[in-house]
């Protein structure tokens, strides 16, 4: 009789969208026995799971609110449960995104509990539940409020709309600011029925500036988080992170609105209190960013560290270090700090008067023969006129140029000889070290460059347009 031998067929079945976290699930044994005269049959292959379908549902789940390669989810449930954000943070998000979540759904959370008083305030100002009221009136007063907001949020992409990407931190503060103040505006309503339109018509184009300031900003700040081109699935995610949270929000709101019913004081007390942890909040939220693009803000801190050290801050430490209120909330900031706002961008050169203008002509001729942009230095503030055919590389540039004629014009050097001198040392070396130290060095982020303009150099003409 012929013997028969067998060989084993392993099989595994591994679940995950990372390749680096993957989960076996399964394990599939086919006996793979070698035909014989005898039999020709084989047996019937045996499965092993290593997780069962709850877990594989929980984790499914759980994928719909973190982003992708962001988690790992083992076999067991009780692990799916405490999935670690710990040490060796994902590959597809930054660091900072996680912190930044946690409080971002803090304030939305708190936001929309007080949406719910402020609604309720609103609809009473209106006339429901009042006998009085009318169907086509309160329809016409939705109907401006709403008209309101629309026509503010268009004009304020307008004004505004350009420059959000440059103070993405302060942009988003003040968004949320103004969201406050349009549900305050809101609760106000039926404190002034004579006023009554032009209250909620002020709350709606206050919360338009915070549709578009909120919107662009996120826009931004997705950008950031994405590590591994998967910015769709972080905006994703954090859509349902956002429905979790307004439906928790709704809920304690609905219960808050009915205790407080007709209790006005314990109304404006609970807003207040809710409205100082949201600012709180959003305020520790922006904090935790570390953003690696260089704005204005952001240049000026490296810049100052390398030219007193020859090192480079990295954007953690810069982070820890940047101006998020505006300028002229923090007058008690150090004045060092503030080199940009002695810089001004976007010169319309056609608003220079006639020195001025002597004076460009002169340094195209001498400093900038072989530079895409033109500094001038008028008591201590540098204004940048750009060519016409400079790039995002040149602005950036001559953004760095004119910080570094500011801090010597503070030490009374020669502006324009020692800030050349100085860019054609040291230029290619900071952007080095700023590549180095994890600083995307493509671009300025600052307000969009509209006004430029062309010089031409001849010996029989000389030109500046």
């Amino acid at each position: 009789m012929e013997s028969e031998t067998a060989d084993l067929v392993v099989l595994e079945e591994w679940n995950g969208i990372a390749s680096s976290k993957l989960t076996k699930t399964a394990t599939i044994t086919i006996p793979h026995k070698k035909p014989t005269s005898s039999s020709s049959s084989s047996s019937a292959p045996s499965i092993q799971k290593s997780s069962s379908q709850f877990s594989h549902i929980s984790g499914r789940i759980l994928q719909a609110f973190v982003p992708e390669a962001s988690i790992h989810l083992p076999s067991r449930w009780v692990s799916v449960i405490n999935f670690n954000f710990a040490s060796g943070f994902p590959n597809s998000v930054t660091p900072d995104y996680v912190p930044f979540q946690v409080w971002d759904l803090l304030q939305g959370l708190s936001t929309y509990i007080r949406t719910m008083l402020s609604t309720q305030a609103l609809l009473s100002a209106i006339g429901v539940g009042e006998k009085s009221a009318t169907v086509i009136g309160a329809t016409f007063q939705w109907f401006l409020r709403d008209l309101t907001g629309m026509l503010g949020g268009i004009l304020f992409t307008c004004y505004q709309g350009s420059n959000l990407d440059s103070n993405a931190k302060m942009w988003r503060l003040v968004a949320d600011f103004m969201n406050d103040l349009g549900m305050l505006m809101d609760l106000l309503s039926p404190l002034f029925p004579s006023a009554f339109i032009f209250v909620v018509c002020l709350g709606s184009l206050s919360r338009s500036f915070t549709g578009v300031a909120s919107g662009a900003t996120r826009a931004a700040l997705t950008q950031h988080f994405a590590l591994q081109n998967n910015a769709a699935d972080i905006s994703a995610k954090e859509g349902s992170q956002e429905t979790v949270a307004t439906m928790i929000g709704m809920a304690f709101g609905m219960i808050l609105a009915h205790i407080t019913m007709g209790h006005s004081l314990s109304i404006w007390i609970c807003f207040l209190s809710l409205t100082l942890f949201h600012m709180y909040a959003n305020y520790r939220a922006v904090s935790c960013l570390s953003l690696i693009t260089l704005n204005c803000q952001r240049s000026s801190t490296v810049f100052l560290e390398f030219f007193k050290n020859g090192q480079v801050l990295s954007p953690k430490e810069v982070s820890s270090l940047e101006r998020i209120l505006p300028l002229w909330l923090t007058p008690w900031s150090s004045k060092v700090n503030c080199l940009h706002s002695r810089v001004r961008m976007d010169v319309r050169i056609s608003s220079l008067n006639n020195d001025d203008l002597g004076e460009l002509s002169r340094l195209a001729t001498s400093h900038y023969k072989k530079a895409k942009y033109l500094l001038l230095n008028k008591r201590g503030v540098i204004s940048i006129v750009m060519h016409k055919g400079s790039t995002a590389a040149d602005v950036l540039k001559a953004f760095i140029h004119s910080l570094v004629m500011a801090k010597l014009v503070d030490g009374g050097s020669s502006a324009h000889s020692e800030s050349q001198q100085w860019i054609n040392t040291n230029y290619d070396i900071f952007l080095l070290k700023l590549q180095t130290s994890g600083w995307r060095t493509e671009r300025l982020l600052s307000p969009s460059v509209t006004w430029k303009a062309n010089w031409t150099l001849a010996s029989s003409n000389r030109k500046v347009e």
